[in-house]
């Protein structure tokens, strides 16, 4: 398996100098030169895998050599030892024999160490590049910039590897206060995990690292790596839950269409959904909520792409204005605007109107859902009032209410029961460094942690 650049497909590199390089030479996003295919025979077979082993497939598809398959397949079983449950909102699990029949479902992917759906691209990928790097000696200093639950994923899958250091940076005051704790009390003094606060939004932090990638002499000296999205390393693994999930929903319903609605920023969950469905997953449509930052729906609404600079929303995590994944979109698609906009469709909502559906769902159904989810849902009954028809919806929650405790708490007026993963770190020293949000700061600031 080789990847190329999408600025010129003429500049190639393997899985493994993709995922350490972060970037094509030239700038460009790396991209697999060829999706696998699956037959439906083949993806019925593996849909009866348990997910890790499901993964460990799907995965040999894109390491080519990189990796061996045992290794890819103890990766990720060590990766992927926590649950991908779905059911319905009202708390009746769904399995393999259609139990609940409201053909409304979420799908949540916030059972992993750091209750976020990051979880599942991270310990794939600091696993694989653990082994890459062992098989070099080589290191890396890691760059990745957060809008609230990248960083702590990250931080939390290379947390004392030999021969990497994860700078991780967010952007002061747009994160919820339990995602900055976990960001700033990640292991303790000398510890290879560094939280840095930025004077600025998530696409200041996000442009920082790729202006950092581009600086010739800052990146040679130290390495650097990048676990944001614009890692093909990172979008490749969220590909897999979207396989898997489907085909589980395909035995139970095989005459249903399936369709997913996703809260979206960056869209590298939008792109691992497309390559799933690219690989074979029996996924009919997609659903896109965004937030106020909403330049994707604006392109499916009017076939135009507008980025923006980006303003703060209940859904933090979704305030990104230039998405970095967009180009990634338009290459499975070949550039057809038609095209994407037969596979997916979008709406958008205010704080207001989020707000409003976190109260009714828990006052309906009793679930507690973050606002990200919320905005997810709101989108699905949003297409479904747009295209009636009778369809398994897959509402996707990205992350465990408790991340967002202060909102979801002001919203409902109860109190949230915080998990032991969180209020364990709640009570710890953060230890975080600012600064300003230009690239001679970040110069200053990688200098000052490297000694």
């Amino acid at each position: 398996m080789d990847y190329h650049s999408l600025r010129d497909r003429s500049v190639k590199a393997s899985f493994g100098e993709a995922l350490l390089a972060s970037l094509a030479p030239d700038g460009g996003l790396w991209m697999p030169d060829a999706i696998p295919r699956f037959s439906p025979e083949q993806a019925t077979a593996m849909g009866a895998l348990g997910f890790p082993d499901c993964a460990a497939v799907l995965a040999g598809g894109f390491v080519g050599k990189a990796l061996s398959s045992d290794q890819v397949l103890k990766i990720c079983r060590s990766a992927y030892n926590f649950e991908v449950p779905m059911g319905t909102w009202d708390g009746v699990g769904f399995d393999r024999a259609g139990l609940g029949t409201a053909h409304d479902y979420v799908l949540e992917l916030f059972h992993g160490p750091t209750l976020a759906f990051k979880d599942f691209a991270a310990r794939f990928m600091g696993r694989a590049v653990s082994q890459i790097l062992d098989q070099g000696g080589a290191n890396r200093t890691i760059l990745v910039a957060t809008s609230g639950d990248t960083g702590g994923a990250v931080g939390d899958a290379f947390l004392n590897q030999e021969g990497v250091r994860v700078l991780i940076l967010f952007p002061r005051g747009g994160v919820s206060s339990v995602q900055e704790h976990q960001l700033c009390t990640m292991g303790g003094q000398g510890a290879n995990v560094a939280a840095i606060s930025v004077d600025g939004t998530f696409d200041d932090c996000q442009q920082l690292v790729k202006d950092a990638f581009a600086d010739e002499e800052m990146s040679a000296e130290h390495k650097l790596m990048s676990a944001n999205s614009i890692n093909v390393g990172r979008v490749i693994p969220q590909s897999f839950y979207y396989f898997w999930t489907s085909l589980v929903v395909r035995a139970a319903y095989p005459d249903q269409p399936v369709v997913y609605s996703i809260p979206s920023g960056n869209l590298g969950n939008l792109t691992g959904g497309l390559i799933a469905k690219r690989m074979g997953a029996p996924i009919d449509r997609f659903v896109i909520g965004n937030n106020r930052n909403d330049p994707m729906v604006e392109y499916l609404t009017t076939g135009k792409y507008r980025p923006r600079a980006s303003v703060p929303t209940l859904s933090n995590a979704m305030d990104i204005g230039r998405p970095n994944n967009f180009p990634r979109v338009l290459d499975l698609f070949g550039e057809d605007s038609e095209a994407i906009r037969s596979a997916c469709w979008g709406a958008s909502f205010t704080d207001e109107e989020t707000e409003r559906h976190m109260k009714k769902v828990y006052r309906e159904l009793g679930y507690v859902m973050c606002p990200h989810t919320a905005v997810a849902h709101l989108a699905m009954e949003a297409f479904s009032r747009y295209e009636p028809a009778d369809r398994i919806k897959i509402t996707v929650s990205t992350a465990h209410p408790a991340k967002f405790v202060d909102h979801v708490e002001r919203i409902l007026g109860e109190s949230l029961p915080m998990p032991h993963r969180l209020a364990s770190v709640m009570g710890r020293q953060k230890r975080v460094y600012r600064m300003e949000p230009t690239l001679d700061a970040l110069r200053d600031c990688l200098g000052q942690l490297a000694r």
